[in-house]
């Protein structure tokens, strides 16, 4: 085979891979406007989307380098396309440093892991240290525990916090202001669950959504295999490959059931909602298009920079959120970076009326 035709048969195979590359990243683009079920393998792409919009990138330098123009066109048009995506995780601009200054309520929603299962109360403590710098109005906690040795937490947010709602036991929404009614919503075949308050902020009523959805159960995974391994056990690849996808399509499932429960309830309120939560799934899935539905996603309305919320290992994505009603407006949405989970806290200052 001659230096002419091996060149052709490379460009070839680089436009194969280029076009491809576009029809999995629409894939994953759309991916999460179906249910899971049944369709596990087209939702999945949804999770490959950053490394997929990387690859389109690469190709287009490619072809721009090798002034290939024609070619050229099918990256950028599918980059151009995942630039609505891309919004969610990027925001340009910066934040208002004025909006603490000006009327509303700030919330925060924030996986606290138990407190790391701490004792004394120190965790707990620092945590509503930070809520009082903040000037946080509402906290949503997923995760929560109230006892430190033989104290009740609650007990010392009270003084800040003079009102609280309980959920199933690892929920709870405390409030400056005065809960009205609240609501428990407990999901079939899990520990996980939501719950919502309806709280009174200057005579106009808010039902704030607190949600733990389910986990994906990679982690737990991991360690079975590297338990097999380490006890000299063979872990085969297609067999840790097959137990990772069917851990991940279980806990989309579940997830996407659960979100769909959310979204009847939602419809039920008569009063604007604030939604604050540990989704355990990435913008762009069928679970992030369902909890979303009209509302607002603060972070595209009044972030900056770049948004990941879990710090477990080394997988910076965006699972925590804070979406509001189209009638209400968003002032501000940050993260902290505390270091008391392998969540960090998300911050949303709403103006109210």
């Amino acid at each position: 085979m001659g230096k002419l035709a091996v060149q052709k048969y490379f460009s070839l195979m680089m436009l194969i891979i280029t076009f491809l590359l576009m029809i999995f990243t629409f894939v994953g683009l759309y991916g999460g406007n179906v249910p899971p079920a049944g369709n596990a393998a087209r939702a999945m792409l949804v999770y490959a989307l950053p490394i997929l919009i990387l690859g389109n990138i690469v190709f287009l330098i490619y072809w721009l380098v090798l002034r290939k123009f024609h070619w050229m066109i099918m990256p950028l048009i599918t980059i151009l396309c995942c630039i609505p995506y891309t919004g969610t995780l990027y925001k340009f601009g910066s934040l208002d440093e004025s909006a603490d200054s000006k009327p509303g309520i700030k919330l925060v929603t924030y996986n606290v892991a138990r407190f790391s299962l701490e004792t004394s109360g120190f965790m707990a403590q620092d945590i509503l240290s930070e809520m009082k710098k903040q000037k946080v109005d509402i906290v949503c906690f997923q995760e929560y525990s109230d006892f430190a040795g033989d104290k009740k937490n609650s007990d010392s947010y009270k003084e800040y916090f003079p009102y609280h709602a309980q959920g199933q036991s690892d929920m709870m929404i405390y409030s400056r202001y005065p809960i009205t009614n609240s609501k428990n919503i407990k999901f079939e075949m899990t520990n996980n669950s939501a719950m919502w308050a309806e709280i009174n902020v200057n005579d106009n009523i808010y039902r704030v959504y607190n949600v733990h959805l389910e986990t994906t159960g990679l982690n737990s995974t991991l360690r079975r295999a590297t338990k097999m391994a380490n006890n000299g056990l063979e872990v085969q690849n297609n067999a840790l490959i097959n137990a990772i996808y069917g851990n991940y399509t279980l806990g989309m499932i579940a997830r996407s059931g659960q979100a769909n429960m959310l979204a009847m309830d939602m419809r039920e309120s008569n009063h604007p909602i604030i939604v604050c939560g540990d989704f355990n799934d990435v913008p762009y899935s069928y679970v992030y298009n369902t909890m979303l539905g009209d509302k607002i996603d603060g972070f595209k309305e009044c972030g900056s920079g770049f948004m990941h919320t879990f710090r477990g290992g080394k997988k910076m994505v965006r699972i925590d959120y804070i979406f509001h009603d189209k009638e209400l407006e968003g002032l501000s949405y940050y993260k902290k970076d505390l270091s008391y989970s392998d969540h960090y806290p998300v911050f949303m200052k709403i103006a109210t009326k």
